[in-house]
């Protein structure tokens, strides 16, 4: 067929580096393949169909496997504000009973990537070394979860994560010793990660804890108790 369709452009900001990134809304076929994707409740083919499903939006040159989540998810958000409308209509449970759905509207445009407070991706190990941490590439984070998914036991938990902190290191500094994270391999990282104290790896946990999330807080009011509430919206989930 002949016939071609010029699709609007859009341009955002990436949360992670403020490069300007272009991109279109996503067809009707795409659609179908997130909504089915969600439908199956499977974290690993959701994350899958969220990669493909950019990867065909954006018109830019980057490298989607290399963007942390939290990027993918706000890409994936305006995309779909910009395709199948900015206010989205969500059903909220209401937390004082927690049985109570409210409907609410949301503006897809006005929901950012927060940073929470004290979160920082230096850790300090001792008076002269230091731990520099990257956010994890979206690829390196769906190799987790097929990784998670594959065991079905669940036995290889701990050594899965225990990789996935070790390919996060960005750079250690100690003194005037500086190894970068790209020239380790991956048994040096898991190592390195295994040889840190219970504080020190506390802090590198909590480096995981405190990531930048896609974030929304929305107020409802119990119709049955009356009672008001704040409610946070995490994820791109959330808002389809």
């Amino acid at each position: 067929m002949a016939f071609k369709i010029n699709y609007p452009t859009y341009e955002l900001n990436l949360p992670s580096t403020d490069e300007v990134v272009k991109y279109r809304p996503f067809l009707v076929k795409e659609e179908k393949l997130l909504l089915i994707a969600q439908q199956s409740k499977d974290t690993k083919t959701i994350v899958e169909t969220m990669k493909n499903v950019i990867q065909n939006c954006v018109i830019s040159k980057i490298d989607i496997s290399s963007l942390p989540m939290f990027d993918i998810e706000y890409l994936l958000l305006h995309i779909r504000a910009r395709s199948v409308g900015e206010t989205a209509e969500l059903n909220v449970i209401c937390p004082d009973d927690n049985e109570t759905y409210v409907p609410v509207s949301v503006d897809l445009l006005n929901i950012n990537v927060e940073m929470p407070e004290g979160h920082s991706n230096k850790i300090k190990l001792t008076d002269s070394a230091e731990l520099y941490m990257t956010y994890p590439a979206f690829d390196l984070y769906d190799d987790f979860l097929s990784k998670l998914k594959e065991d079905k036991e669940k036995i290889g938990v701990v050594d899965n994560l225990f990789k996935l902190f070790g390919n996060s290191i960005y750079q250690i500094v100690d003194g005037e010793d500086v190894y970068d994270g790209k020239d380790l391999s991956d048994k040096e990282k898991v190592d390195f990660i295994e040889s840190l104290t219970q504080k020190q790896f506390a802090d590198v946990r909590n480096f995981f804890n405190t990531m930048p999330r896609l974030q929304h807080k929305v107020e409802v009011e119990n119709p049955k108790t009356k009672v008001k509430s704040e409610v946070v919206l995490e994820g791109v989930q959330s808002f389809f």
